[in-house]
């Protein structure tokens, strides 16, 4: 297999060997390290597949201490990274000590490069293959919509719209404010689609400096530019045959719109320093919290990219207008995270309940998911309280509607939705908390279009997964 494009950090203080190894895998994307510290860093940066990691490093390079240390903290930061730990020679309690740690593999000195090279290849080649395991894993075990509550009218709209587009191939517009899903939603248009197979390749057109953003996304050749010292493929190749998603693309810059207006005409690009045109086959899915016509309307977006973007738009209500779907996803949430802290929590308390579905939630779905992650963290009891969720007293106007026949249908199907909601679609129950009969219930279910199974136990636990 070809080593091009696998990630191996070197951790090495010994600038001779260190020398030596970086010559032995010269065809391989190689980052270095001298001491824990910096071994970490080029960890969080670049995520490498594979480590080579010296058990002796500063300060005490004549000791393991400092390098069982680096080994613990990689393997906490990225368990599924692969350590193959050198040792000296005859150190056979250290290595041993090494995997038992969860080090991958050890090799003793002195070094011999070529078993040396087997013993990294072997190592990337599991990695792919657990990469490829856990991933079939997950698609055998999620629903394409996994992570998206749909039991307010908004979202249901939003679920089918995606169940429509995925099939195909036009490019989509996700238009939302921060934190309504829209990566998620991009995520179930790529794994509803023929292309859930390859992969699926997000950048932050945002969080990338303008001057970087386009060797990002299309790539550079060996010399492009200081510090191009090889040729690096870019976003846009990687999801060859998968799907692009392009966040924030209304911070795009100017400059590079001419660009990216041409990619998705012609679906060619051209590496930054190169001349050859490089056919590509993506799927592109694109999302901003910005009004594009307002970005349009300054000089700051391209009309035309606009409509190539656009050819089909779904716009993804905030959660303060998902009324009926707050407390379903508060609790798969809750649930969720008092599993992973390991918190024997119950649910939320009649004030939580209230706080939930009375707050505005400005920062929308992550605000919530934010909030209800660190309530079960302080909860005191077996209950998250309003408290816990530092949502307590608060107060929210609401814009009112003067039209009463507006108003009155408003309130009564959202009346019917969140009574259903709380008794999980019992008819009978609902029918006498709302003072009606149950012939009249079912009418206005009718009316409303709304159906009791979508609220019972099973359906909100299908649509809470």
């Amino acid at each position: 297999m070809t080593t091009e494009g696998r990630k191996l950090l070197i951790v090495e203080d010994d600038p001779g060997l260190l020398s030596q190894l970086k010559w032995c895998f010269e065809g391989y994307d190689v980052v270095t390290a001298e001491d824990r510290v910096s071994a970490i860093n080029e960890l969080r940066r670049h995520e490498p597949t594979v480590v080579l990691q010296d058990l002796g490093l500063p300060p005490n390079p004549e000791g393991v201490d400092e390098g069982l240390a680096t080994l613990q903290e990689i393997l906490k930061l990225a368990p599924h990274t692969k350590v193959i730990v050198v040792t000296g020679h005859g150190d056979q309690e250290n290595a041993l000590k090494s995997v038992a740690l969860g080090a991958y593999d050890f090799y003793q000195k002195p070094v011999d490069t070529d078993t040396l090279q087997l013993l990294v290849d072997r190592a990337f080649n599991i990695s792919e293959l657990e990469l490829e395991n856990r991933r079939l894993l997950y698609l055998a075990s999620e629903s394409p919509l996994d992570g998206i509550v749909a039991a307010s009218e908004g979202m249901l709209s939003v679920c089918r719209m995606i169940e429509k587009v995925a099939p195909t191939d036009v490019t989509t517009l996700l238009l939302g404010e921060s934190g309504t899903g829209k990566e998620l939603l991009a995520r179930s248009l790529h794994r509803l689609s023929p292309r859930v197979d390859k992969r699926f390749v997000a950048i932050n057109c945002a969080a990338i400096p303008e001057n970087l953003l386009e060797s990002e996304l299309f790539g550079h050749e060996k010399g492009a530019f200081t510090g191009a010292v090889k040729q690096t493929p870019g976003k846009v190749e990687l999801a060859d045959g998968g799907t692009l998603f392009l966040d924030e693309i209304g911070d795009m810059p100017m400059s590079l719109q001419a660009k990216m207006l041409r990619f998705l005409q012609e679906r060619v690009i051209e590496r930054v320093g190169g001349r050859e045109e490089i056919s590509v086959d993506v799927r592109v899915v694109c999302a901003t919290n910005q009004n594009p016509l307002d970005l349009i309307g300054q000089d700051l977006f391209r009309e035309d990219l606009y409509y190539r973007v656009s050819e089909i738009t779904i716009d993804i209500p905030p959660f303060r207008d998902r009324e009926e779907g707050r407390l379903i996803l508060a609790r798969h949430l809750l649930t969720k995270y008092a599993k992973q802290q390991s918190r024997a929590i119950t649910g939320f308390s009649d004030d939580a309940n209230a706080a939930i579905e009375s707050y505005s939630w400005p920062g929308n779905v992550r605000e919530l998911e934010n909030k209800i992650k660190g309530a079960v963290i302080m909860a005191d009891g077996k209950q998250v309280t309003a408290a816990d969720l530092g949502i307590e007293g608060i107060d929210e106007e609401e814009e009112i509607s003067l039209n009463l026949r507006e108003v009155r249908q408003r309130a009564e199907s959202k009346a019917i939705r969140v009574v259903l909601m709380k008794n999980f679609g019992n008819i009978s129950r609902s029918a006498e908390q709302l003072g009606v009969t149950r012939p009249t219930l079912y009418d206005l279910l009718n009316k409303y279009g709304l159906s009791a199974e979508a609220y019972s136990k099973r359906s909100l636990q299908n649509s809470a997964k």
